[in-house]
Parts: structure tokens; C-alpha cells; sequence
């Protein structure tokens, strides 16, 4: 998607931290918290990282992680996926989903 700016993983970084930390970790192993563990997101099928209970919604949309689709999703995710538990109205800000997609792919 040619829409897509190049994006700052170190600016990613920030954004994450100051946006999504408070429901979600990237860290190899570790637990989730209100939301799932972002660890090795890009590549995997929605709703199945293990352990985690998504709602119907996320586990019937079976979308497989990719830029486009994420850069689709940070924007509105209830638009993306109505019914979602994930309460985060998005990053309005192309540059900032761009970030958060770097910062992502990053977190193996």
C-alpha cells in the first residue's frame, strides 16, 4: 500500500509506550495484560495468540498481520473490528501508524 509513510521504530517506540503500554507488552514470553502480548504480531492470524481471551468479533475476523492491515486497524479499530474489547479510539495520524507499525515488526 503506497499510502503507507516509512515509519520510525524509535518514535514507534515512544508512541507505544505513552499509548498502548498500558494494556498491552511486546515482550518475548511475557504474560498480556488487558490486552494480548504485541510480541511477534506481524505474520500471525488475529485471536490466536495463546492464552489470551479476544472477543467473538477479533476471533471471528481472522485477518493475518501485515502492514496494510495494521496500518488499516491502528487508525479506527472498532471500525476495523466492530465489537472488539480494545476501547482505543486510534492514531488518527498516518506518520503514527507508520511508527507503531516499525516499533511492531521489531518486537519478534
Amino acid at each position: 500500500m503506497s499510502s503507507i509513510p516509512a515509519g520510525n521504530a524509535a518514535n514507534g517506540a515512544k508512541l507505544f509506550k505513552t499509548r498502548c503500554a498500558q494494556c498491552h507488552v511486546v515482550e518475548k514470553g511475557a504474560g498480556h495484560k488487558t490486552g494480548p502480548n504485541l510480541g511477534g504480531l506481524f505474520g500471525r492470524v488475529s485471536g490466536t495468540a495463546p492464552g489470551f481471551d479476544y472477543s467473538p468479533a477479533m476471533l471471528k475476523k481472522q485477518v493475518k498481520w501485515d502492514d496494510e492491515q495494521m496500518f488499516i486497524y491502528l487508525e479506527n479499530p472498532k471500525k476495523f473490528v466492530p465489537g472488539t474489547k480494545m476501547i482505543f479510539a486510534g492514531f488518527k495520524k498516518p506518520q503514527d501508524r507508520a511508527d507503531i507499525i516499525a516499533y511492531l515488526k521489531e518486537q519478534k
